[in-house]
């Protein structure tokens, strides 16, 4: 993992187009803007995960089966 030292209003560049800016930051908590072509999906890592779960759980299900969250139609 590289690490590195940012101060507020400083970024870091990935690749040739993302570009992540230290917006501010207070006590213990940094707050992060992200700048990325709108095909490159950006997720908290728990909304990713939670994303992947999902879609793991969809794969696996039969097709004539219902999403019992969809409810009753």
């Amino acid at each position: 993992m590289l690490v590195l030292s940012r101060q507020r209003d400083e970024s870091i560049i990935i690749g040739d187009n993302i570009v992540v800016t230290i917006v501010d930051i207070r006590g213990d908590k940094v707050r992060l803007g992200i700048d990325a072509p709108t095909e490159i999906p950006v997720h908290r890592r728990e909304v990713h995960e939670a994303i992947q779960r999902e879609n793991l759980r969809a794969s696996q299900m039969d097709p004539k089966q219902k999403d019992p969250s969809q409810g009753e139609t």
